[in-house]
C-alpha cells in the first residue's frame, strides 16, 4: 500500500567501536516533552566479545544498547561511540551471577548476556523502557541460531535452572528512565529496573509494550500488556496456535505478570500471507481519540519475504477487552531497498521499534533494516489514517 512513505539510512555499524562493530537496528524513540524537534534515541548493537568467550566455544555477541540525539526533528543525528547507554554484565561465575540476577529466589534481572530491541512509552506520565534480555550472549547467531552455544556449562544443569536460563530465553524487563539523566548521558542514573513483562519459564518472549494508560474492562480498571510468546501453545489459551500470536495480559501491578498472577488472553493470530511466520507488536499504542487506539505492529512470512510493518485500529469496549476494527489485508511498509533486504542475517527487513507522530502530522518510524542498520522511515500521519 503505497503512502508516501519516504527512507533513509542514519545509522551503520562503527568498525572502530567493539560494542557496535557488527549490528546496529532497531531503535526506540522519545521526543523532548520541552521541545519536539529534539529526539533521543537508544539503539541496539552488537560486536564480537572475545574477553568473554569460553574455551572451545565461538566468540560470544553481547547486545548493547547505544544512545542517539537529533537536534532538528530527526533530520540530522548524532550517536555516542564512547560507551553504551546499556550495557549486559555478562558474569560467568556461577555465585556472583545469582547474587546479581535473582530476586527471592526467582531470576528476577536477565540483562546480564543482552539488552536487545528497546521500546519507549509513557505510562501513567512517567517514561517506561521495555527491553528483551536474555541471561548469556549468543554466538554468531546469523551463522547459527543456537542460544546456548556461548554458555557456561553450570548454566545448562536443568536439575538446578530453569528453561529461561538453560535455554537462554528472551524474557522482556520493565524498566523506568529518567529522562533527564538520560539525556545528559548520565547512563547510570537513567534506568532503573522495575520487573520482567512475562513469565519466562512458560515461553520465550518478545514485542513487549503497555497502552500508555489503565483501560476499564468488565468494570475495573487494569494495565494491558501486549506480548508476543514464540511458544504460545505453552499457554492454556494459545493452545490451538500454530503459530507466535499477539496476546493480551491484564495486571493490577507490574508484579502481576512476572508473578503469574495475570489474566492472558489472545488478541491476535496471523491472518494473512505475509503474516504467515509471526505477528507482534512494534511499539506502544497510540491513542487517536477517545477510547480509539493504533496499534503498530510487525508480521514475517519467511525467511525469502521476510518482514512487514502494518497496523491495527483499535477500539475500547464497555465489558472486554479492546476490539480490532481495522486491520488491512495489504502490506504497508516492508524491504525494497538494498540495505533493507539482506546483510549478514539474510532475511529482508523492516523491523519497527518506534513511532513519533509530530504536531505538523509529520511522523517518523525507526527500523533496523537488513538486521544490521539503522533507518528512518517519514509518512504524513493523516495519509496513514485515510489507507487504515
Amino acid at each position: 500500500m503505497n503512502i508516501g512513505f519516504s527512507r533513509r539510512k542514519i545509522l551503520v555499524p562503527n568498525p572502530d567501536c567493539p560494542w557496535a562493530e557488527k549490528m546496529v537496528l532497531n531503535p526506540a524513540m522519545i521526543s523532548d516533552p520541552e521541545d519536539e524537534n529534539t529526539i533521543y534515541m537508544l539503539f541496539r548493537s552488537t560486536g564480537a566479545w572475545h574477553e568473554a568467550q569460553i574455551a572451545d566455544k565461538p566468540a560470544p555477541y553481547p547486545i548493547f544498547l547505544g544512545f542517539g540525539a537529533s537536534y532538528n526533528a530527526g533530520r540530522d543525528w548524532e550517536f555516542d561511540f564512547s560507551r553504551p547507554a546499556m550495557s549486559p554484565r555478562l558474569e560467568y561465575d556461577e555465585e556472583r551471577f545469582r547474587n546479581q540476577s535473582f530476586k527471592n529466589g526467582k531470576m528476577f534481572d536477565f540483562a546480564n548476556g543482552c539488552i536487545e530491541d528497546p521500546r519507549l512509552f509513557y505510562f501513567e506520565n512517567e517514561l517506561y523502557l521495555t527491553v528483551a534480555c536474555r541471561a548469556f550472549p549468543p554466538g554468531p547467531y546469523w551463522e547459527h541460531d543456537d542460544p546456548v552455544q556461548c554458555m557456561p556449562e553450570w548454566a545448562l544443569d536443568k536439575t538446578k535452572y530453569p528453561p529461561s536460563i538453560t535455554e537462554n530465553r528472551t524474557v522482556t524487563l520493565l524498566y523506568k528512565v529518567n529522562l533527564q539523566e538520560l539525556k545528559k548521558r548520565n547512563y547510570e542514573n537513567a534506568f532503573e529496573i522495575i520487573a520482567p513483562l512475562h513469565q519466562g519459564d512458560i515461553s520465550d518472549d518478545r514485542d513487549v509494550v503497555l497502552f500508555p494508560r489503565r483501560l476499564k474492562i468488565d468494570g475495573k480498571e487494569r494495565i494491558v500488556c501486549i506480548h508476543r510468546p514464540k511458544e504460545p501453545w505453552n499457554y492454556e489459551i494459545g493452545k490451538n496456535c500454530k503459530t507466535p500470536s499477539i496476546f493480551i495480559a491484564l495486571g493490577d501491578n507490574f508484579s502481576d505478570f512476572y508473578t503469574g498472577k495475570a489474566e492472558e488472553f489472545l488478541f491476535a493470530v496471523p491472518e494473512y500471507e505475509w503474516e504467515a511466520n509471526r505477528i507482534g507488536a512494534s511499539c506502544a499504542p497510540v491513542e487517536l481519540e477517545k477510547e480509539r487506539w493504533l496499534l503498530p505492529y510487525h508480521g514475517k512470512q519467511n525467511d525469502t519475504v521476510g518482514y512487514t510493518q502494518s497496523f491495527m485500529i483499535l477500539e475500547e469496549q464497555p465489558n472486554g477487552l479492546p476490539k480490532i476494527i481495522k486491520r488491512p489485508a495489504e502490506r504497508f511498509l516492508f524491504a525494497e531497498n538494498d540495505w533493507e533486504l539482506e546483510g549478514d542475517f539474510t532475511i529482508p527487513c523492516v523491523f519497527t521499534c518506534s513511532m513519533l507522530i509530530q504536531k505538523d502530522g509529520r511522523t517518523l518510524f525507526g527500523y533496523g533494516a537488513a538486521d544490521r542498520v539503522v533507518g528512518i522511515a517519514e509518512c504524513d500521519f493523516n495519509a496513514l489514517l485515510s489507507a487504515l
